[in-house]
């Protein structure tokens, strides 16, 4: 049986919904943590209607913090709790596009899913294993998740931007060609990236910018 994701939201500026961005937060933040990106997007996405989930487990000793699944060398969990985790958490989300596309009354060519560390992990699993695909994928800081078995289980494969800090001391910077590589390997024709230089574990101007400038293009803006 699948969680509910409770979501944050900022109406499009226009009053009209042609297009939706979905934010997927990192581990130990909540939908708050992104929903802020709204203020500076909107502007160029009038007609874009954006979502912030929050993930659907609490982290022990963290009060508003949430985890999509559990990360062993950070909590101490075991593999089996982490896999069990993410299963768990592909069918929340999953669940979750479903009704969204449904209630919103858009395609899943008007969708763009946009990941900040573990909530890129998220995302470039799940969008690859959706029977259609989104707009595109924004990955921030973050890797792919068991890439030895993309190419076997992909199903759809939307265009994705992945983005990372030069200075980034808690997912390396090395995870972009890595994955970048391995969505190729699996047949993906549109992937570009985008370094932020002197970048830490963040989201920079320039890779906003450059994130902005994806989502109109494969948006059709």
């Amino acid at each position: 049986m699948t969680r509910v994701l409770n979501a944050l939201r900022k109406e499009p500026l226009s009053g009209e919904t042609r297009s939706v961005v979905v934010f997927l937060h990192g581990y130990g933040a909540n939908g708050q943590d992104l929903i802020g990106l709204a203020d500076p997007l909107a502007e160029h996405l009038p007609d874009t209607l954006f979502l912030a989930p929050d993930a659907p487990e609490t982290i022990p000793g963290m009060p508003t913090g949430l985890q999509w699944f559990p990360i062993p060398w950070i909590d101490g969990s075991s593999e089996e709790e982490s896999e069990r985790g993410m299963r768990a958490a592909v069918e929340d989300l999953n669940a979750f596009l479903d009704a969204m596309m449904v209630d919103e009354d858009v395609l899943p060519e008007q969708v763009v899913l946009f990941g900040f560390s573990q909530g890129s992990m998220m995302s470039l699993h799940v969008a690859p294993r959706r029977e259609d695909p989104v707009a595109g994928v924004v990955a921030f800081s973050g890797r792919l998740l068991s890439p030895e078995v993309l190419a076997d289980e992909t199903v759809s494969r939307p265009a994705i931007l992945l983005v990372h800090g030069d200075q980034d001391d808690v997912v390396p910077v090395n995870s972009l060609p890595e994955a970048a590589q391995a969505l190729q390997d699996a047949g993906f024709q549109d992937v570009f990236a985008h370094i932020m230089k002197g970048t830490a574990h963040g989201i920079a101007p320039d890779g906003l910018s450059v994130s902005l400038a994806f989502m109109r293009d494969k948006l059709g803006l």
